[in-house]
């Protein structure tokens, strides 16, 4: 009986402080009235004092509420449309009806609203919090609030970053209505229509109130802030207390200092006593810690440090949670504890398709940084906007290093620096985020926003990033991302080092020189004195994967790829469109790889931002992403094959060429960039050669060594004989360090292989009334034309280039390259003499380089390529790059490639054509599909 009550005792005593905290806070979700304000007169007519017939559920949005106005031509957008096509082609025509109304720009949302809207409830407040103050907790708001209680307007708040609060003195006891006013328009501050905080191209511009909402009671003494600050030399904590006295006297009391781990486990106390002025006092308080352990991405030790103030007639307690972390600039690298960290970041543009808004929830962060973490990355840039304090907290706990942003893209209508109202509230943006999130270990960056425009961005940066670090000297800062490049930086955001810059079209590395990863971007890291992380690289596109159409069950739709997939529909092509995913997205890869790799290759580089692992929905729809919007795979590449190149330690072989003679040698040095939590010692490197069917073909090993932390770091050369392997083939070196493995593809042509002539096929690139008589009287010919020779209306217009699409056409204006690679049958007799898979490869650049698109429409109905061009999805045409056919008594081979220019110096194309003849002259050439004369005549300019 006595053990019975003794344990009744225990429990209530642990469970006494969540009862205590639950009589201090009353949670106010649920239903609220609600009723909108489209003429803005709510103010005016007294609505504070009103009720409202309509109601909805909050936490949440009109969207998720159906309030709102339906989709039209009329509805406001927040954002630009780049591409107006969607308003003026005919192809738009029957999406712009408005029984079927569908945007091509971005996902559509059930409902659309910009204005007021107004949101009321009635609470109560208890006989024992009478006439004391209370906090009104709103975590996020859409986007200014203004609140009242009863008919007394409190205040208004309109940070797009942290929680509205709002400060109340003595209410009375029993009921009471509050009534909030949302206004999600631009009004004086304009933080660009464009920035992911408030654009539709992303999470939308919502209407509403999400994550905690309470009304908690407070004390006139209070714990304002806890400011955690750590000296890991000297195994120091430094808690800046800053305490907020409402009463006119000074007051004695005690703070007491508890630091846990996240699991209970008490290590440091400690109580000093305190006597606090009226208004702000500051208390520091130092304590030393002996068995904590630091947090980084391999190790994320976070603690919860609890701070009690407790006086005669106040108490009051914050836990905050912190870890030990200390990151800095050495050179042009970054340190985090003193260990070299290169940052593998990917963007999050506020991409939620379900809700419309951010989650509040830590256990969906949780998975997201989860799952970039298993893709290889160490570090999430929050684009031009601030995740809630779950992100923070999910971050702390998976080892992530976030960069944060001020709401704003000041471009595209918006400036900094020019005294408008937004230079004022980045400074209290700025903040805010700082009060609220400074503590978390994961929060490493702060920025104002993204590429910012006006006369005066630099001064105005400069002397923001001045402010900042002389407030809180816990993290580092920069300017902007993208630009401009400041004395204040403590790293710059530079858009210079990756494979394709915007504007580069068919300029490009990638585009405009063969195959090779021997390159890097040394020269401009050594220009630099502080760190570069590389501003957006990739931008690579994928065709969109139409089977994810079933996961947006939420508020927003997909109805743009409902126009993509009419497209093909149209075009007869619906049956590729699962292999048009495949093999562009087998590309995309590869031009991912491309892109990490040289930045690995690049030493003591900082790091890289990519745009992005996840699709991007907006900006005329990006499909960017190996990962869908919901951060999931699409089938075509996994976590453990991208992590191969991407991760904390990457084999890198520094291949000059992809593509070989047998009697040449593969002469590759062999490099690693290894950046994890401590040197690797005694490693034996060892390489292996893996014919197409993965059967190890070759081995050997390296030496063995020692990996000091960096990268740049050299440990050995293959050079091995390819005189004995099998030729034309393809073929995979295989590079493993410890438990790290990478792999190139590379191919191997006979040496002896001249070009063959074969008096019984011509190859010619013009047709004339000779040639045309030749095949219409039964002979063959391969039509090779010129680059630039396709009539434009027929695929000459088209830019075909070797890469996917940067970023996409509608929104870039069209630049090249304007295709998706190629898709062919691997097992066509055709090609058996140039080993390939159904998609591009490094051994296809050659011919992509050197090819016009052919419509092949233009030709007939329903003509069927070896070889197709993969065309962008807001056209999806049937494009052609090798094509076997029959006009008249003849036969011909039609190719959109240039085969014959300077084909003594190009192995591909010597290696492709040679197959085609071979093939030509085999038993297996004969095409059943016809090309009238007039219609292949009339191809060419």
């Amino acid at each position: 009986m006595h053990k019975n009550s003794l344990l009744l005792i225990l429990v209530a005593l642990c469970i006494l402080p969540s009862i205590i905290f639950s009589q201090n806070k009353i949670d106010i979700s649920g239903t609220w009235q609600f009723k909108i304000d489209s003429l803005d007169v709510g103010v005016s007519e007294k609505w504070y004092a009103q009720n409202f017939n309509e109601t909805v559920n909050l936490p949440g949005s009109m969207a998720e509420n159906g309030k709102g106005e339906n989709i039209s031509l009329k509805t406001k957008w927040t954002g630009d449309i780049i591409d107006s096509s969607f308003f003026k082609l005919p192809q738009y025509e029957k999406f712009r009806d408005r029984n079927n109304f569908k945007v091509p720009f971005w996902l559509q949302p059930k409902k659309h609203y910009q204005g007021t809207a107004w949101y009321k409830r009635e609470f109560e407040i208890p006989s024992d919090w009478a006439n004391q103050p209370i906090e009104i907790f709103l975590e996020r708001c859409h986007w200014e609030s203004t609140v009242w209680i009863d008919d007394i307007m409190i205040g208004s708040e309109n940070s797009l970053s942290t929680a509205h609060r709002y400060s109340v003195k003595n209410l009375s006891f029993g009921k009471h209505y509050i009534t909030v006013r949302i206004d999600n328009r631009v009004n004086d501050v304009n933080p660009g229509k464009n920035s992911h905080s408030i654009s539709d191209h992303t999470q939308s511009n919502w209407n509403g109130i999400v994550g905690e909402m309470s009304i908690t009671k407070k004390s006139n003494v209070k714990i304002d802030q806890v400011i955690i600050s750590t000296n890991l030399s000297e195994k120091k904590i430094v808690v800046e207390t800053i305490l907020k006295n409402e009463t006119s006297d000074e007051l004695n009391g005690k703070l007491k200092f508890s630091i846990k781990s996240k699991i209970g486990e008490t290590f440091e106390k400690k109580e000093v006593e305190v006597t606090v002025q009226p208004h702000i006092d500051i208390i520091l308080t130092e304590i030393n810690y002996s068995n904590l352990s630091l947090w980084d991405e391999f190790s994320p030790n976070v603690y919860e440090i609890s701070t009690e103030l407790i006086g005669d007639n106040f108490n009051d307690y914050k836990n905050e949670n912190f870890g030990l972390r200390k990151i800095e600039v050495d050179g042009t690298q970054f340190k985090v504890n003193s260990n070299l960290t290169f940052l593998r970041g990917t963007l999050e543009c506020a991409i939620f398709p379900k809700t419309g808004y951010p989650p509040t929830e830590e256990k969906e962060w949780e998975r997201i940084f989860k799952v970039a973490k298993s893709f290889g990355l160490n570090h999430i840039r929050f684009h031009s906007w601030c995740p809630p304090e779950a992100a923070f907290n999910a971050a702390d706990k998976i080892g992530m290093y976030l960069q944060i942003e001020c709401a704003s893209w000041a471009n595209q209508g918006a400036t900094i620096g020019d005294g408008k109202p937004i230079d004022n509230y980045i400074y209290k943006e700025g903040d805010k985020i700082l009060k609220e999130y400074g503590n978390h270990p994961s929060f490493c960056f702060l920025l104002y926003g993204n590429e910012p425009a006006g006369e005066n961005k630099d001064k105005y940066l400069n002397e923001l990033v001045s402010y900042w670090k002389m407030k809180d000297n816990r993290r580092l800062y920069a300017g902007a991302s993208g630009w401009p490049e400041l004395e204040e930086n403590d790293f710059i955001s530079l858009p210079d080092p990756r494979i394709q810059a915007w504007g580069s079209g068919l300029n490009s590395i990638i585009n405009s020189e063969p195959p090779k990863s021997d390159f890097n971007w040394n020269k401009i890291v050594q220009s630099k004195s502080k760190p570069i992380l590389s501003h957006e690289i990739g931008q690579w596109c994928v065709y969109p994967n139409f089977k994810e159409m079933s996961k947006y069950d939420g508020v927003l739709y997909p109805k743009n790829f409902e126009i993509f997939q009419s497209f093909l529909d149209e075009n007869n092509l619906s049956d590729l469109a699962d292999d048009f995913l495949y093999a562009s997205g087998k590309l995309q890869t590869l031009c991912y790889k491309a892109d990490i790799e040289a930045a690995l290759r690049s030493k003591n580089m900082g790091g890289f931002q990519l745009l992005d692992l996840h699709d991007f929905p907006g900006q005329g729809t990006a499909l960017v992403g190996v990962l869908d919007p919901f951060w999931e795979e699409k089938g075509y590449v996994t976590a453990e094959e991208y992590n191969k190149f991407c991760n904390s330690t990457v084999p890198l072989a520094k291949f000059q060429k992809f593509i070989f003679t047998s009697d040449e040698n593969l002469n590759v040095p062999i490099e690693v960039a290894h950046f994890g939590p401590k040197p690797l010692e005694n490693i034996i490197p060892t390489w292996k050669i893996l014919d197409s069917q993965n059967n190890e073909v070759a081995n050997g090993i390296l030496n063995s060594t020692n990996i000091q932390i960096g990268n740049n770091i050299e440990i050995g050369n293959i050079n091995y004989s390819l005189s004995s392997l099998k030729s034309p083939a393809m073929y995979k070196l295989e590079i493993s360090i410890d438990k790290f493995k990478n792999s190139w593809d590379f191919w191997v042509y006979p040496n002896s292989n001249p070009f063959k002539e074969n008096s019984d096929i011509k190859i010619v690139q013009e047709i004339n009334d000779e040639i045309l008589s030749y095949i219409e009287n039964g002979g063959k010919a391969v039509i090779t034309p010129k680059k630039g020779s396709i009539q434009n209306e027929k695929g000459g217009d088209i830019a075909v280039g070797f890469s996917s699409i940067f970023w996409n056409t509608a929104w870039t204006h069209n630049q090249a390259p304007h295709t998706l690679g190629i898709l062919c049958d691997p097992n066509h007799p055709m090609i058996k003499e140039f080993p390939t898979q159904s998609f591009s490869n490094y051994q296809w650049w050659d011919a992509m380089s050197h090819s016009n698109a052919i419509l092949l429409n233009a030709l007939g109905n329903n003509i069927k390529p070896v070889v197709r061009i993969i065309d962008d999805w807001f056209k999806a045409r049937s494009l052609g790059l090798i094509i076997e056919a029959k006009v008249g008594k003849g036969k011909i081979i039609l190719t959109g490639i240039d085969l014959l220019e300077n084909i003594d110096n190009r192995l591909e194309a010597k290696q492709l054509l040679n197959s085609i003849l071979n093939y030509m002259d085999s038993n297996s050439f004969s095409p059943e599909q016809e090309i009238k004369s007039d219609k292949l005549t009339s191809l060419f300019k």
